[in-house]
């Protein structure tokens, strides 16, 4: 199966700004790959304000999500691998997903793991469970 969490960014994007809320992304900045502002970075994470009058040319890919914005007055372009974005929120209220840390999905060029095939079907002793999100 495709991976989750570009789907769901999507999907969350488009709930919080239909809600008349502004869209705010929760970015792990030393992952590989992510170009940001660094003077942001606090804690090794930046939070990005994704609304479409904030985020210019705004692109939630299924691999990377990236836009232009403005940065204390001087505009950057941003981009940011799927895989490090660790959650989406509304800043007025606080509603969104945030990611469990183990739920990145994985690196496609990085082998699986030893005991593990390629097959994505999960073993027959295992019962698929389900988890809920608030």
């Amino acid at each position: 199966m495709k991976p989750r969490r570009p789907y769901l960014l999507r999907a969350l994007h488009e709930w919080i700004t239909d809600s008349g809320e502004t869209p705010h992304l929760v970015v792990d900045a030393a992952a590989e790959g992510v170009s940001v502002p660094r003077q942001y970075v606090k804690d090794g994470k930046i939070v990005l304000n994704v609304s479409l009058s904030a985020a210019r040319a705004l692109k939630l890919g299924n691999d990377v999500v990236s836009f232009e914005a403005r940065f204390g007055g001087v505009s950057h372009a941003v981009s940011v691998p799927v895989r490090a974005v660790l959650g989406i929120y509304a800043r007025e209220t606080g509603q969104g997903m945030i990611f469990p840390e183990g739920d990145a999905d994985p690196d496609p060029t990085e082998p699986p793991p030893p005991g593990k095939s390629g097959s994505s079907a999960p073993p027959a002793s295992k019962k698929p469970k389900l988890q809920v999100v608030k």
